[in-house]
Parts: structure tokens; C-alpha cells; sequence
């Protein structure tokens, strides 16, 4: 072929095309492709990038919408997006390759390489950090409760301080899966104590390099100028975008710079390795496993699962307005990538409309039929027993049921849902068309009604309570005060304002809270929606704790 005529191809298709393997894909299929984005198809919008592997080549790339909205610049596969948490995959396999020559083993304990981690009198491993299972707070709710807002300038030193001072951990070290980008960060720190480089340094050596991604990085200096990236955004009106401003300097969890035609190249080394062997791959998406022996789905910075009967290595990302995904199918040779910088893009479903297009369902299993479908079975016969477990019902974690007892039968209502419970034994039930979780209810001596939820791998307890709006203005007062952290220093207090109970902060907005029972507080912040108040002997309120999200029994003591 010309080279002239070559280089038209790649104009036209946005590919980087191995001429020896590639096989342009039909225009019938890149018109079903350019409708399922189309909605970003043009130079008013923020966009999205995306690319199919099959072998060693890259059969189809293309871009959809600008990557700056203020200097007119369109997406292309060669814009440089940032990853979010695609980035995890590149600090799990630098790990796995450190491993495979004997510099670290991933059942040491992490403080043997970074003394400053508190001694929690607990083991955490390497390998608890790869699978999210080491029960370590998340960074990013940390430092937003400490008053770091998540588009300040954030540092891996300013994460380590953070991480330094923690003194209770989520969980017990292997007991559930739990994602926490804080162990991805500690990872990063663990690669440069062993090689004297930094995340950065290593993974261009010993990853982007092998395998000539030579427009990737770990961007660990916000203030680097990156020729060709993509700015974040989200929408503020129908018409019109702003600016979702990123400022990270830090590298593990996140910040992995790439685009589609680099990416490209890493999606092939799942199946046919250049950087590292085919050993370290088997390691990198070895499923990880609990105390239990209870295998997870995720394994070192990915996910291990199947679709349409085949095996897939995949993973997502979302920071500011980037939104990413990216599948591997290694018995396919193939591979699927969706990047965007507009922060209401779907791209998990994206990626899976494209995925459609070119593999077929291979399953033949037939889906098993649940032996308690038959509504007949969920009838109960005590009624009066099982009416003392109807109400509302909250758990530590700030999570908020309802069980309903409808036409002599239970129900599981929550968030909107309802599902149809069926008797196991006189006191326990499992949810219709997903018998695997369970509910078993219990009245304590003194008359308190919980409920033990359990469902794979894991389990929570909630109690009941009941909803009172009726605080007088001495009850809502006792909660008022000034309540202090030590482990992140930092104070909030609550206030009484119009007869309701207000959490202010000289940082953010103030937040109405909502009581619920007399010792769950709700607010508005993502970062500490649910607060539990903690009494002494005298039912006096002498704290809370942060009991939400990825965040855990975090402690805070009133003035």
C-alpha cells in the first residue's frame, strides 16, 4: 500500500493501524458505533474517545466532541485523558513484577516498608491493600472531612500525613472487601522504598516503555503541562459546561495520563506479554479471597469476572468530570476502551453497547430456577409475630431499610425497591430471585428488634427505630456543640437554627440534619452523610462518629 494512501487511512479512521494484522472494521458497523455516541458528535460539547483492540491491532479508534471547550480543540485518539481508577491496574502490576523478582513477597506486612503506618496490632499486607481488603479508611473521604476540598491541590505527602494518623481501621484486615483508594497510595509508596523511583519512574521503565506507550505517565506534578490532554467538565445548564477542576499530584489510586492508541498496546499484553510474562499477568488478575476463603470478584487492581460466557479483565474510573472504562477479553483478543471528560457520561454503559456490537452471547447454561419462586410459599402464617419486625430500620453504617407485611407476605423495601421475602426458618427469610441474602430477625431481652443481613462475603446489623419529628427545642440543644477530631484535627459543630439541628464548618456550606431515631444524624455532604451519636452512662451525648461510606467509626469528641 502507498504510504500516502496509508496515511489517509489513519486521517480517516482515527486508528494506529499494524498493516500486517489490521482489518479496518465494515462502515455498517462504525455507523452502528457513531450512533451509539452520537449525542457527543459535535463541537459544542465536552466528548468521549473510544477504541476496539483485536489481536495486536487496534481495529477501530475514534473521537466524539472537544477536549477543550475554550480553545475549540476536538478529541481525537490521541488526546491524553486522565484515568481515575484505571490507573490501579499499572501500581497492582508494578507490584506483581517487584514480586516476581524477589524484591517483595505480597503476604508482608505493609509497615515493613512504610514504617509511618500506625501500629493497629493487626497484620496488613500487600496483598490486602491489591484486593481492597485491608480495612484502611479511603483517602479521598479523609481528606474531604479534614476540610480538604477534592479540587484543592492534593499531594501524596499531604495522603501519607493523612494515612499516619489513622488509629482504627473499617474492618478486620481480610474479613470483607471494601474498596479504599488508600492502599493504592501506600502501594505507590511501597514501589519507590524498594526501587528508589518513584511510581512515575518505574512504570515508564519497566511498563510504557516495553511496550512503547510513549504518551503515558503517572502525573504526579499538577502544574506539568501535558501537550493533548483533555479538560474535565460537567454540565451546569442544558446549554452550557464549566470547568471540574482536577489538581492531583499523587499517583497510585489515580492519575495515570494515557490515551486510546497507548492504551491499546497494555490491552495486548494481557494476551500476548512484552512487559513482564504471562505468569505475572495470571498474578495480576488472580481473584483475591477473604478470611473466610470467600473468593472476591476483584483481583490486584482489576476486576475478574465473565461476560457473555467469556473471561474479562476490566475496570472503571471517575475523578472530576473523567469518566473511563476499559475491558480486556483475553480469549478473544480483544479489547474495549471509553474514555470522556464529561463527568454525566456513562461510560461502564457505553463500553458495553460497543462491546455488543462485536460478541455474541455463548452461553448455554440455563439460568437455575429458584425453588422459592412459588408465591404460594411466601405466605406467613404468624402474622402477629412477623408484624413486630415491620418498620424502619437503620445500621451503623447509615444504611436505611423497611419491611412491609402486605397481603399476609414480607417485603424488602428500600431506596425505592421492594422485594418479596420468603420464610427460611420461623425467624429467617431470603430475598425472592436472589436467595443468597438473607434476613434474620432478633428481640433482644430488653425488647430491641434487629435484623442480621447476610449476603456473600458479607453481612450488617440494623435496628429498628422509630421516626419522631416531635424534638422539642431542650432535647435538639443537647445535641448542640463543638466536636472535635484528633485523628484529623479538624472541628465541626452542630447548632439549632429555626428548630432544626444545622452542622457547620468554616469551609463548607452549612448542612440541615436530619434525625433519625435519636441517635443517627443525616446530612447533606457526601463525605460524612451519616453521623452516630455516641452517649456515656447518662445517655449524655459525649461524641460521633463518621459512619459512612468507605469510612468508618472515625471519632469525634464534643467540647
Amino acid at each position: 500500500m502507498h504510504v500516502l494512501v496509508k496515511c489517509l487511512l489513519f486521517l480517516l479512521l482515527g486508528c494506529t493501524i499494524h498493516p500486517a494484522n489490521a482489518q479496518p472494521i465494515p462502515d455498517s458497523v462504525a455507523q452502528r458505533i457513531d450512533k451509539i455516541f452520537s449525542q457527543w458528535n459535535n463541537t459544542s460539547t465536552p466528548g468521549v474517545a473510544i477504541g476496539v483492540v483485536r489481536n495486536d491491532s487496534l481495529i477501530y479508534a475514534k473521537g466524539y466532541g472537544m477536549s477543550n471547550l475554550e480553545y475549540g480543540v476536538p478529541i481525537t485518539p490521541e488526546t491524553v485523558f486522565h484515568m481515575a481508577s484505571v490507573s490501579k491496574q499499572f501500581a497492582a502490576y508494578s507490584v506483581v513484577l517487584l514480586a516476581s523478582q524477589g524484591k517483595l513477597k505480597l503476604d508482608d506486612d505493609v509497615r515493613q516498608y512504610l514504617p509511618w503506618f500506625p501500629d493497629l496490632k493487626v497484620k496488613i499486607t500487600i496483598r490486602h491493600l491489591l484486593n481492597h481488603t485491608s480495612g484502611i479508611r479511603d483517602q479521598w473521604q479523609l481528606l474531604a472531612i479534614s476540610g480538604t476540598r477534592l479540587d484543592d491541590v492534593i499531594t501524596q505527602e499531604h495522603i501519607v500525613k493523612i494515612l499516619s494518623k489513622q488509629q482504627a481501621l473499617n474492618f478486620k484486615p481480610g474479613e470483607k472487601y471494601f474498596y479504599s483508594n488508600s492502599g493504592y497510595t501506600m502501594l505507590a509508596e511501597i514501589v519507590q522504598l524498594v526501587t528508589g523511583k518513584t511510581l512515575r519512574q518505574f512504570t515508564d521503565s519497566a511498563i510504557f516503555k516495553p511496550l512503547g506507550m510513549r504518551s503515558t505517565h503517572f502525573h504526579d506534578d499538577y502544574t506539568e503541562i501535558e501537550k493533548n490532554r483533555a479538560y474535565s467538565y460537567y454540565r451546569k445548564s442544558l446549554f452550557t459546561f464549566s470547568n471540574s477542576i482536577l489538581s492531583y499530584s499523587v499517583a497510585g489510586a489515580t492519575s495515570l495520563f494515557t490515551n486510546i492508541n497507548d492504551l491499546a498496546k497494555w490491552a495486548t499484553n494481557f494476551y500476548k506479554p512484552v512487559a513482564g510474562t504471562a505468569a505475572d499477568i495470571q498474578q495480576l488478575v488472580q481473584n483475591g479471597r477473604l478470611n473466610d476463603g470467600t473468593e472476591i470478584g476483584y483481583a490486584l487492581g482489576i476486576v475478574n469476572d465473565r461476560y457473555k460466557g467469556y473471561r474479562q479483565y476490566s475496570h472503571s474510573g471517575g475523578d472530576a468530570g473523567f469518566r473511563t472504562y476499559f475491558t480486556v477479553f483475553p480469549e478473544l483478543k480483544m479489547g474495549f476502551m471509553v474514555f470522556s471528560n464529561l463527568g454525566e457520561v456513562n461510560t461502564y454503559e457505553k463500553a458495553y453497547q460497543l462491546v455488543d456490537i462485536f460478541i455474541t452471547d455463548t452461553t448455554t447454561e440455563k439460568p437455575v430456577t429458584n425453588t422459592l419462586l412459588d408465591s404460594s410459599k411466601a405466605i406467613i402464617a404468624d402474622t402477629a409475630k412477623v408484624k413486630k419486625w415491620t418498620g424502619d430500620f437503620v445500621s451503623d453504617e447509615g444504611v436505611l431499610f423497611s419491611f412491609a407485611l402486605k397481603n399476609n407476605k414480607l417485603y424488602w423495601q428500600r431506596y425505592g425497591n421492594s422485594d418479596l421475602l420468603y420464610p427460611i426458618t420461623n425467624d429467617s427469610f431470603a430475598v425472592a430471585g436472589s436467595p443468597e441474602v438473607q434476613f434474620a430477625f432478633k428481640t433482644a431481652a430488653d425488647k430491641r428488634i434487629s435484623v442480621l443481613q447476610t449476603w456473600p462475603g458479607n453481612k450488617r446489623v440494623l435496628d429498628i427505630y422509630t421516626a419522631d419529628t416531635s424534638f422539642t427545642d431542650q432535647q435538639l440543644q443537647a445535641y448542640a456543640g463543638v466536636y472535635h477530631c484528633p485523628e484529623l484535627d479538624v472541628k465541626y459543630s452542630i447548632e439549632v437554627k429555626n428548630r432544626a439541628l444545622v452542622l457547620t464548618h468554616n469551609k463548607y456550606s452549612d448542612s440541615k440534619l436530619k434525625l433519625t431515631g435519636r441517635e443517627h444524624l443525616f446530612t447533606d455532604h457526601w463525605w460524612m452523610r451519616h453521623l452516630k451519636m455516641i452517649t456515656d452512662k447518662k445517655k449524655k451525648i459525649i461524641g460521633f462518629e463518621v459512619n459512612d461510606g468507605r469510612v468508618m467509626y472515625l471519632r469525634f469528641n464534643k467540647l
